[in-house]
């Protein structure tokens, strides 16, 4: 499948943020659809890592279009929290996936575990995996990760997510102050897409 040149492609997300920075790293050449075009929700994410719950999703959506996959499975890791929220990330803003939510809860779970916690370096990463399934068979799975910390407060508006509360290492500014072009050249799903770009 992959000596094809694939031109067509459903990017298997219900996350409008994480769509509109798949179809920016996408060459231009590729039919793009989404969930809206077909009125699809995401399937039980059951899996026990990053890798398998973008499979999990890349080939539910595959065999319910009929059209090659891309999904994406990411999220946060913290040391301190155990590398909570991890594959939990989105579940951490409840039902709706309320961002603000998740990040007050991120900051209630340091704030118990220490309440000094903002004069140290709170190690973390952000981190992707892409997969591309054809129906029911895996044509590629990969893992982008990139590394950083926790900002003392949510700075920022841009982005989605835990953007506004992830300073990358060597960076004063969290994901959620960067303009979009720079955060997408650099962040975890960046690093994912240059391991996955062969196979577009």
């Amino acid at each position: 499948m992959s000596k094809q040149k694939i031109n067509k492609l459903f990017i298997g997300t219900n996350n409008s943020g994480k769509l509109r920075e798949i179809k920016s790293l996408l060459p231009k050449s590729i039919k793009i659809y989404s969930t809206s075009s077909f009125n699809l929700r995401s399937p039980v994410e059951n899996g026990k890592s990053f890798k398998e719950n973008s499979l999990i999703k890349s080939k539910y959506f595959s065999k319910k279009t009929g059209l090659m996959c891309l999904a994406d499975d990411s999220g946060l890791e913290i040391d301190f929290l155990n590398k909570n929220p991890g594959i939990y990330s989105a579940r951490w803003g409840g039902r709706h996936g309320d961002f603000d939510k998740a990040i007050r809860r991120v900051y209630r779970e340091l704030n118990k575990k220490d309440k000094n916690w903002k004069n140290k370096k709170i190690k973390a990463r952000f981190i992707c995996a892409l997969s591309i399934s054809y129906l029911n068979k895996k044509i590629a799975c990969v893992l982008g990760i990139v590394e950083g910390y926790i900002s003392d407060k949510p700075r920022g508006k841009n982005g989605f997510g835990y953007d506004p509360i992830f300073i990358p290492f060597k960076k004063r500014k969290t994901f959620g102050e960067m303009k979009p072009s720079q955060k997408y050249k650099m962040d975890h799903r960046f690093q994912a897409f240059k391991k996955i770009r062969k196979f577009l």
